[in-house]
């Protein structure tokens, strides 16, 4: 199951290495592409990651990657 297509494009964010970060998997945040808890009541949960390096990532947006919670460029085919 995927969630709501929150935007066609990848959210560039620059992550610390060793932090915990929770990727909005449902699609509903205000907060895209970080969880808000808009998940509750839902079947969706967050989905921790945790960068081994610090540095600038591309997170899903569309939540269809075949590599949650990075950016595989499955939102060009939607």
């Amino acid at each position: 199951m995927r969630g709501k297509v929150a935007q066609k494009t990848p959210v560039e964010v620059d992550l610390e290495a060793g932090k915990t970060y929770y990727w909005c998997s449902c699609g509903l945040s205000k907060w895209q592409p970080f969880c808000d808890g808009s998940d509750r009541g839902t079947a969706f949960t967050p989905m921790a990651y945790t960068p081994t390096t610090s540095g600038t990532v591309w997170l899903c947006a569309c939540k269809q990657t075949q590599m949650p919670p990075l950016c595989d460029g499955t939102h060009r085919r939607l």
